[in-house]
């Protein structure tokens, strides 16, 4: 058996969204450890948070609820915990102070619910005592800055989340062709415990590129970028980038390849060998006059398409013709001989 989030948060199954809320604020109120000095009490304060990660998430909620933590966080076969679904292999990596702080809107909100008038003796078995719920603009209440009251001393400041952290990820058309995973290293701010000091720290993003995308395509981790006491962390974006190929140039799902030949193979006939992007070549004969510019299309020896990558696109020779630098004057009298007017 595994974890039973519902129970963590004191709820039964089929929970609604306003319940889940509920739930997490009056629990993680009671369980602070910043407040509640119990042994456990931090355990139990990241129990809970990783609860409401989950319940609160409608995919992950979904995955639990029909396949429970062992389909949610996958099993050493990867059979989705023996209940036939999918592994979802979801780990709780998050920070439980962090999501309290983004829940409550910053940390003041957390000094009105235990300190009223300096006193700092509020029971914290039962956090709604000093509070009307129906005054605060119901389960969204605590969202809200709160206002304080005539000549007091405190209102909370409304965090904003900061605009998104764009990063080109340079890919190679081998690594397009067969997809790969990149390991890509951020510095990052992070809010401490108490909620006013920051720290930095390192954070390893991995990115799975798949096979086919499109130079231009965005991955995006949300919330991975600084945070202060004042704002919201950024999304850290991806933007995918193609590096230059020493071959060929790439058109969306097709690859172009230059295939140079001279003067003689361009009127006479020519056989082009043209690498491939998974080591192989390919020949390709031509009986025909090749004009300068002229191109010839391969099917299927191109890049996967992004949305079906069991299929492919082309190759396309596009054709140079080198001309000699100089004739000599017999070679032209013979070529005017032979050529058309």
């Amino acid at each position: 058996m595994g974890k039973d989030y519902y129970k963590v948060l004191g709820l039964s199954r089929g929970a609604s969204e306003d319940e889940i809320k509920k739930a997490y604020r009056k629990q993680a109120l009671r369980f602070h450890p910043d407040k509640n000095k119990s042994a456990g009490a931090e355990d139990k304060f990241k129990e809970i948070a990783e609860a409401y990660d989950v319940l609160s998430d409608a995919k992950k909620k979904d995955i639990y609820d029909r396949f429970g933590e062992e389909g949610l966080k996958g099993s050493a076969d990867g059979g989705g915990g023996g209940h036939g679904g999918p592994s979802y292999n979801y780990t709780f990596q998050g920070d439980p102070h962090a999501i309290f702080t983004e829940f409550f809107g910053g940390r003041s909100p957390f000094d009105h619910f235990f300190s009223q008038n300096g006193e700092d003796d509020m029971d914290i078995h039962d956090p709604f005592t000093a509070f009307n719920m129906g005054r605060m603009g119901g389960m969204g209440g605590f969202h809200r800055p709160f206002k304080s009251r005539p000549g007091g001393p405190h209102r909370a400041r409304e965090r904003k989340k900061d605009p998104p952290v764009v990063h080109e990820l340079k890919v190679s058309l081998e690594e397009v062709f067969a997809g790969c995973t990149k390991k890509m290293k951020i510095s990052r701010k992070r809010l401490n415990p108490d909620g006013r000091t920051v720290r930095s720290e390192d954070k390893i993003l991995t990115v799975d590129i798949k096979r086919g995308w499109k130079e231009g395509t965005k991955i995006t981790f949300p919330r991975e970028g600084d945070e202060t006491p004042s704002n919201i962390p950024a999304d850290v974006v991806f933007v995918v980038k193609d590096k230059p190929h020493p071959l060929f140039r790439r058109e969306g799902s097709d690859i172009v390849y230059p295939a140079k030949i001279s003067l003689r193979e361009a009127l006479c006939g020519c056989t082009v060998n043209a690498p491939t992007l998974d080591g192989r070549t390919i020949t390709v004969a031509s009986a025909d006059v090749v004009k300068p510019g002229t191109k010839k299309r391969i099917a299927g020896e191109g890049l996967p398409l992004s949305k079906c990558p069991e299929k492919r696109g082309d190759m396309i020779l596009d054709f140079t013709v080198k001309f000699p630098d100089k004739l000599g004057q017999s070679s032209r009298d013979a070529l005017k001989q032979i050529l058309p007017p």
